[in-house]
Order: structure tokens, then C-alpha cells, then sequence
């Protein structure tokens, strides 16, 4: 690999043709599915979401293509690991909220890096992002780049009405209405 962007294009690739392939089913999910949607391409790891009661079957399935499976001490993900260090999260509840096959359904498919999967709604994911703010993680920096990008694909009333009881989320919905990057409507 040339570099760990690759290696974690090359992680989401094998882990969603594993799970194509073997179940359960899933969405692409977090920065990876933001950058489907035109964000920035993330650095970190990639997110897939899977129902809670298919959380064991998606490890089984993930174990069997070949990633080292980690148990964390967090009880809403595992995380699924490639020998180059890339690392795939597989979260079953997002900010307390467990994810449901009707989450899933309702994401969109999308051809990325050429394997048509689903794909969680810019909506979806920019409630989850913002949901997720709090005092010890409140990088509105890291944010912006993506808003921008998607801020036509995203109702952004949903996603204050969804946000409204999160002091961090409104505080950055100000900003960026304030900044003119986004307009939401009341």
C-alpha cells in the first residue's frame, strides 16, 4: 500500500464485500459515508453500522475475510482490523441509539470504489455527527470541511430538530448558518 488512505479504501473494500457476500447487512456509515456524498476523504478508519442483533454475525463475518476482530470495552462497536493497521469500526448503537434494520433500509445505494452498497443518508449521518459533540470532543474545525461539502444533500430542520437537546450541536448549527455556509429554515 503507498498509503494508509489506501489501506483503509482497501479495508471498507474487503469488509463490505465480506459482508455482501455472508451478511449481515449493513451500511456504510460516518466520514466514508460523507465522503461518498462529496466531503473530504477521511483518515482515520472507516464506519459500518450493522443491526444490534446481527453485531456478532457481522465480527463472524469479518473474522472469516481475514480481519483480527477487537472486543472493545465500549459495548456499541467492535472493531475490525487488517494486517497494514487499517481499521474498520462496526457500530450497532450510535449516541445511545441502537441501530435497527430499518436504519439500514433506508440508506441509499451507492457504487463506491466500485462495489454498490448502502450508503447512510448525508441527514443521517451529519445527526449522528453532531449528536455525538460534547465537552471532552467538540472539534467544530474538523466539521466544517464536510458541512460545507454535503450542505446541499443534508435537510438541514431535520437535523436541528434531531440535535435540539445537544448544546455543542445547536452551538455549531449557529456557526454555520452565521458563516452563511448553511441556511436552516424554522
Amino acid at each position: 500500500m503507498d498509503t494508509y488512505q489506501d489501506a483503509l479504501r482497501d479495508a471498507l473494500k474487503r469488509a463490505a464485500s465480506a459482508m455482501k457476500a455472508a451478511g449481515p447487512d449493513f451500511a456504510l456509515a460516518g466520514s466514508y459515508a460523507l465522503w461518498v456524498h462529496g466531503a473530504p476523504e477521511p483518515v482515520h478508519d472507516v464506519d459500518f453500522v450493522v443491526a444490534e442483533v446481527d453485531a456478532d454475525a457481522a465480527a463472524e463475518t469479518l473474522a472469516d475475510a481475514g480481519f483480527v476482530i477487537e472486543r472493545t470495552p465500549e459495548d456499541w462497536l467492535f472493531k475490525a482490523s487488517m494486517a497494514d493497521g487499517a481499521v474498520v469500526d462496526v457500530l450497532h448503537c450510535v449516541n445511545g441509539d441502537t441501530v435497527t434494520a430499518d436504519l439500514i433500509r433506508a440508506a441509499d445505494r451507492h457504487d463506491v470504489l466500485a462495489i454498490a452498497m448502502p450508503v447512510l443518508s448525508a441527514t443521517v449521518v451529519m445527526c449522528q455527527k453532531l449528536k455525538s459533540l460534547h465537552e471532552h470532543h467538540c472539534n467544530f474545525a474538523a466539521l466544517l470541511p464536510a458541512t460545507r461539502a454535503v450542505r446541499e444533500q443534508v435537510d438541514w430542520a431535520v437535523v436541528r430538530d434531531a440535535t435540539a437537546d445537544n448544546d455543542f450541536a445547536t452551538a455549531f448549527l449557529f456557526l454555520v448558518e452565521r458563516l452563511g455556509i448553511v441556511a436552516i429554515s424554522e
